[in-house]
């Protein structure tokens, strides 16, 4: 068995289909299919149902596949203790980050970070942050920034930047007459909210629930100024951190703090425990949080 057969496996995996594994893989297909059934011949096991579809694991292909990932990732530390060992100005690093965390603070905050350790490359991944706790548990990421909650079993979770959650409104709306609103003002409103992908939609679900309603949704999506625009055609509220709420129109929508209660939008960084810290990271770690230790 070889680290290689392992890769293709879990690519394949990874992606349910043998065709998008050999294209993410620059291999053809019947390349890929051969290291995978030569795999399971050594296995003497079947790792996937095949269908012209898609590929899902056996019950065996599940085992193998958890096992293969702690191989792959064991694998990635090793490569990434040696780099230590021999270029400890250099490094990379796989940060996941939500797009309303990039528009806010990535461009400040990595400018400085290059302007101190010009040597380690950052790479970028922008998705919701409940993606993001899976993939820096998976150990795909080597951190992310998300907002609260964080398993604190799972992770070291390092505080970054708190605010509040603001309503935004189309100026035409009753809503947009009052200086505050709760909860409860917005029950029979039709709300535009993050997809499912965002920790903050769930949040927000949450606090309808607190409040005693379900709430109505009219529309779902990852970008915030679609969701902006959205609201300035009237066809619903969204809640934004205060930061984004102030960059919206105000000339067709108003946006109003939430109160009784107040909602925080908490950021922070997540790193894996029990996981090898790069050099690259732990200088990142101190750059965000100089006051925090792992």
């Amino acid at each position: 068995m070889e680290i290689r057969e392992l890769k293709y496996f879990v690519t394949v995996a990874k992606n349910k289909s043998f065709s998008k594994a050999a294209d993410i893989l620059h291999i053809t297909q019947p390349t890929l299919s051969k290291v995978v059934k030569s795999l399971e011949q050594q296995m003497d096991v079947t790792l996937f149902h095949r269908s012209p579809r898609k590929s899902e694991l056996t019950d065996v292909g599940e085992v193998v596949y958890e096992h293969a990932m702690k191989i792959l990732n064991l694998v990635d530390e090793l490569d990434v203790v040696l780099e230590d060992v021999t270029q400890l100005k250099k490094g990379k690093i796989k940060i996941g980050m939500p797009p309303l965390i990039g528009i806010l603070f990535f461009p400040q905050m990595i400018k400085g970070f290059q302007e101190k350790y010009p040597g380690i490359t950052i790479e970028i991944d922008e998705r919701g942050a409940n993606v993001i706790k899976d993939l820096v548990g998976a150990g795909d990421l080597d951190m992310g920034f998300v907002m609260l909650p964080a398993d604190t079993e799972e992770f070291h979770v390092i505080p970054y930047t708190s605010q509040q959650l603001m309503l935004i409104v189309n100026q035409s709306n009753p809503l947009a007459k009052q200086e505050t609103v709760t909860m409860q003002d917005l029950k029979n409103e039709s709300m535009l909210l993050f997809s499912q992908d965002f920790t903050l939609h769930d949040r927000i679900l949450q606090e309808c629930e607190n409040a005693g309603f379900t709430p109505h949704i009219a529309y779902e999506s990852s970008q915030w100024d679609f969701i902006s625009q959205m609201v300035e055609h009237n066809l619903g509220i969204a809640m934004f951190p205060k930061a984004i709420a102030e960059k919206v129109n105000p000339n067709a929508v108003k946006a109003i703090p939430i109160v009784n209660p107040s909602i925080p939008w908490e950021i922070v960084l997540i790193v894996k425990k029990d996981r090898y810290l790069s050099h690259a990271t732990k200088s990142f770690i101190q750059y965000i949080a100089p006051n925090y230790s792992i």
